[in-house]
């Protein structure tokens, strides 16, 4: 295999977050019913409860606390904590819906260059931070020498390429046949 600076462990994407619950029946109730996420099979061998769940390209593993009272509790908002954010179609209908499941959550917006971009705020029942926003619009600079791209995924394969492939140019990706 060739070494590649700019992916030095050949990465291909991410697989899925670890996360310690209280309780993982409440656990999958939200990653299902609020999120939809799909519980999946898990392997058998694990000596520890636990379930694991797919959705939107990404897994999630929730592992039951050895001491669940021994996890913190958090019920202030901050959207500078740790957490996971998704994409969505309809940042109007996410409020709603989050709205009518009585969830509490925090709005902020970042705007960058006249570009706005919508984020809403919430926890998961152990506390995990979940964003959803509308980033598409907002463009993936890299600091040196590249274009800059949107956060769309039409724009993903391309820039998958030219990491992994160090081109520089739109023109050495078109070039390559790959569409």
């Amino acid at each position: 295999m060739k070494e590649n600076v700019a992916n030095p462990l050949h990465l291909k994407s991410l697989n899925h977050i670890s996360l310690v619950c209280r309780s993982v029946e409440d656990a999958i109730n939200f990653y299902k019913n609020t999120l939809g996420f799909l519980p999946i099979r898990r392997p058998g061998s694990f000596d520890f409860d636990g379930a694991w769940l797919f959705g939107f390209g990404v897994g999630i593993h929730l592992l039951q606390a050895e001491d669940p009272e021994s996890l913190p509790k958090k019920s202030e908002i901050n959207p500078k904590d740790g957490h996971i954010s998704f994409q969505c179609e309809s940042m109007g209908a996410v409020e709603k819906k989050l709205k009518d499941m009585g969830i509490n959550y925090k709005r902020a917006m970042v705007e960058e260059g006249g570009i706005h971009v919508d984020q809403l705020f919430f926890h998961d029942p152990d506390g995990f931070m979940i964003e959803i926003c509308n980033c598409d619009s907002l463009p993936v600079i890299p600091l040196a020498g590249e274009m800059a791209r949107s956060c769309s995924r039409a724009n993903l394969q391309l820039l998958q390429h030219q990491i992994h492939t160090g081109a520089s140019s739109v023109e050495k990706y078109r070039e390559s046949g790959i569409s």
